[in-house]
């Protein structure tokens, strides 16, 4: 029985989505990630990390073994397709995903809600040397994709204008906060937050 879209990974829908451009083995997907720069979505740093996202697809129905490629001084390689369950798959997770926000967890929102533990100063510094690495992730993006735009239509490169137009905005946000806090419209002292503790104690 196959199962439906849930518990699905970014990385088993780009592969997916890879799968169905036609048959293909893991190295050639690895290598279209990289060459197609969809690395930058989703991780495929370790090798193993493509294959145990095939592997649990495959379990699921999702897609299944073609045959192999022979070539001379290289092992054999399995070659995978997409299924019919797979196809619908895709597509319900591309619904899915692309008109539901996802409920996620990163890591800044969780500093940001614990930011009393330090002082208003070294809070400030820690957000300027995060505006200064934003900054420069967003001109190199920007100097990248208008170099790109010009030879691959935007259809492909729309996550990097997405992920450009978030970097953007979170840049000009974290920029607000490291002025709030120097003109001290946002600040804190030990002794205030031990009084609150006292009146939630009470």
């Amino acid at each position: 029985m196959v199962e439906g879209p849930r518990r699905h990974s970014p990385l088993a829908l780009v592969l997916l989505a890879l799968l169905s451009e036609g048959p293909m083995h893991a190295y050639r997907m690895r290598r279209l990630i990289k060459e197609r720069s969809k690395d930058q979505v989703v991780n495929v740093a370790r090798s193993n990390s493509v294959y145990q996202a095939i592997e649990q697809m495959r379990r699921r129905g999702l897609i299944r073994v073609r045959g192999t490629s022979r070539g001379a001084g290289r092992p054999d390689r399995t070659i995978y397709e997409i299924t019919g369950e797979g196809r619908t798959a895709l597509q319900q997770w591309l619904a899915t995903t692309l008109s539901t926000p996802a409920r996620e967890f990163p890591e800044f929102p969780a500093a940001l809600a614990t930011m009393s533990a330090a002082t208003p100063e070294e809070v400030a510094r820690y957000l300027e040397a995060r505006a200064e690495v934003l900054a420069r992730r967003l001109a190199e993006a920007e100097t990248g994709r208008a170099a790109e735009a010009e030879t691959v239509p935007r259809l492909f490169l729309i996550e990097d204008e997405y992920a450009i137009a978030m970097t953007r905005a979170e840049l000009s946000w974290v920029e607000s906060l490291i002025a709030d806090l120097g003109q001290k419209k946002l600040t804190w002292t030990r002794e205030w937050l031990d009084a609150l503790k006292s009146d939630d104690r009470e």
